[in-house]
C-alpha cells in the first residue's frame, strides 16, 4: 500500500482559493492597492533625496528660511517627515469620526475616493510645475501608504476570522508583493516615456479597482459577523474619535504593539537617511534617483514574496506569531552590528532590503492576524493610531535623532540603530506574551 504524495504548495493554494472565493477578491484587492503605491513610492523617495530644494518646497518656506539664515535643504527630510507626523495628528481625529459615525459600506469608499481625488490634483500640479509640489506630494504619499493599507487590514479581520486568517494571510500578503513588484516595474518602464505626473493617474486607476473590490467583499463580512455573532459593521460603530488612543493606552498588548512599531520605525528611518545620503551622492537626477529606488523596491519585494511563499504560511500555521516576530528583530539586530563595523553603501542597501522584506513578509502578517482577536473598536481606531499616528511618530522621533548622530559619521549612527534594534527585540517579546491572553476570535 503505497502513501498519497503530500500536496505541493500550488496544490494547496488551488484549494484555498477553491475553498473561498473571498480570497481572490482580497488578493485582486491588496494585488493593486500595493500595485498603485508602488508606482508612485520611487517617485516620493525621488523628491526625499533631492538635493535641489526648489523642487520641494514652496518659494515662501525658503524665503522665510533663508531669513532666519537656514540653508533648508540640509533639512529636507527632516522637514518632510516632520510635516507628515503633524498631518497624520491632524488626520487621527477626521478619520476616527468617519469610523465612529458611518457604517462600513461609507467610511471604506470615502477614503479611497479621497485618495483618488488627491491623486487627480497632484497630477495637476505637476503639469503646471508649481513650486512646493515635491514636499507635498512627499508628505500625502506617506499618509496615503498608512491610512490606505491599515483601513485594508482592518477590513481583512472583518471578513477573515483567525483561523481563517492563518491559512490565507500568507497569500494575500504574496499577493500584494507581487503587486509591490509589478508597480516599480511599471514605473521604471513608463516614467521616461510619459513623465512623473502622468504616473500618478496609473496609480488612481489602481484605486478604482481597490473600490471594486471593497464592494464584492462585503457580503463575506457580514457573513462573518452573523457566524461569529460580532457585532456588525453595517452600523456605525459610535464610541469617540479619541477611543483608538485610550485603547493603546489602557491595553498592554496594543501598548507593546505600540512599542513594537516604534522601534521598528526607527531602524527604518535610521536605514533611510543613509540610504538618501548615498542616492544624493551617486543619483543627482529625478529620473535617476527613481530608477534606483524602484530596483531597490525590486529587490525588497523579490525577497518579500520568496519568504511568503516558503515559509509564513507554515511558521504561522505550526509555531503562531513567536517566531515571525522575532526573527526579523534579530536579523536587524545583526544587521546593524555588520554596519556599526562596516558603513560600506552596498551593506547598507543589502541591510535595507533584509529589514523592509523581513517586515512585509513575516512581522507584518502576524501582527495582521492578532486583530482578527479583537473587536471592532480595537481593529479600526486603535490599530490606526499605531499604525498612523504611532508609525509617524516613530519618523519623526529618529529622522531628527539621524541628523543629530549623522556628524559623528555612519558607524556612531548604526552603533545607535542597534540599540534601537534592542528596543524592538524587546516590543517583539512584550506582544508574544501578551498576545497569549486574547481569545481564538473576535468576541
Amino acid at each position: 500500500m503505497t502513501r498519497e504524495a503530500p500536496p505541493t504548495r500550488l496544490a494547496r493554494f488551488r484549494a484555498a482559493l477553491a475553498a473561498s472565493p473571498a480570497l481572490w477578491w482580497a488578493l485582486l484587492y491588496f494585488f493593486c492597492l500595493l500595485c498603485g503605491y508602488y508606482v508612485l513610492r520611487p517617485v516620493r523617495d525621488a523628491m526625499g533625496a533631492s538635493s535641489d530644494p526648489a523642487a520641494v518646497f514652496p518659494r515662501w518656506l525658503l524665503a522665510l528660511a533663508e531669513g532666519q539664515g537656514v540653508a533648508l535643504g540640509a533639512y529636507t527630510l527632516q522637514v518632510l517627515f516632520t510635516a507628515t507626523f503633524v498631518a497624520m495628528l491632524l488626520l487621527q481625529p477626521v478619520y476616527g469620526a468617519l469610523v465612529a459615525r458611518f457604517p462600513r459600506r461609507v467610511f471604506l469608499p470615502v477614503v479611497y475616493l479621497f485618495f483618488i481625488a488627491c491623486l487627480a490634483g497632484f497630477w495637476w500640479a505637476f503639469h503646471a510645475a508649481v513650486p512646493g509640489r515635491g514636499g507635498a506630494f512627499f508628505v500625502f504619499i506617506a499618509v496615503f501608504n498608512l491610512f490606505a493599507v491599515t483601513v485594508f487590514w482592518s477590513f481583512m479581520a472583518d471578513v477573515f476570522d483567525n483561523e481563517h486568517a492563518k491559512q490565507v494571510y500568507g497569500y494575500i500578503g504574496a499577493g500584494g508583493t507581487l503587486g509591490a513588484l509589478a508597480g516599480p516595474a511599471v514605473t521604471r518602464m513608463l516614467v521616461e516615456r510619459v513623465g512623473v505626473a502622468n504616473l500618478l493617474l496609473v496609480s488612481g486607476g489602481f484605486l478604482l479597482v481597490c473600490l471594486l473590490c471593497i464592494v464584492r467583499l462585503r457580503r463575506w463580512a457580514i457573513l462573518r459577523e452573523r457566524a461569529h455573532h460580532e457585532a456588525s459593521g453595517e452600523r456605525a460603530m459610535g464610541g469617540s474619535v479619541w477611543a483608538g488612543l485610550r485603547l493603546v493606552w489602557q491595553d498592554p498588548l496594543l501598548r507593546a504593539l505600540a512599542m513594537l512599531m516604534f522601534f521598528g520605525v526607527g531602524v527604518g528611518t535610521l536605514l533611510y537617511n543613509e540610504q538618501a545620503a548615498i542616492v544624493r551622492r551617486f543619483y543627482p537626477t529625478a529620473e535617476a534617483a527613481t530608477r534606483y529606488y524602484s530596483t531597490l523596491d525590486w529587490a525588497v519585494n523579490g525577497l518579500t514574496i520568496l519568504v511568503q511563499l516558503l515559509l509564513t504560511r507554515w511558521l504561522l500555521r505550526r509555531y503562531g506569531v513567536a517566531p515571525l516576530l522575532l526573527l526579523p528583530a534579530l536579523a536587524i539586530l545583526a544587521g546593524f552590528a555588520l554596519l556599526s563595523a562596516s558603513p560600506l553603501p552596498l551593506l547598507v542597501a543589502l541591510v535595507q532590503v533584509v529589514t523592509r522584506a523581513s517586515e512585509f513578509s513575516l512581522a507584518k502578517p502576524a501582527r495582521e492576524t492578532l486583530y482578527t482577536r479583537m473587536d471592532r473598536e480595537r481593529r479600526y481606531k486603535a490599530k490606526s493610531v499605531i499604525d498612523t499616528a504611532i508609525y509617524r511618530g516613530g519618523d519623526f522621533s529618529f529622522v531628527w535623532l539621524h541628523k543629530l548622530l549623522a556628524g559623528f559619521g555612519s558607524s556612531v549612527v548604526f552603533l545607535a540603530g542597534l540599540a534601537i534594534a534592542a528596543g524592538m527585540t524587546f516590543g517583539a517579546w512584550r506582544v508574544i506574551r501578551e498576545q497569549r491572553r486574547l481569545p481564538d476570535n473576535a468576541a
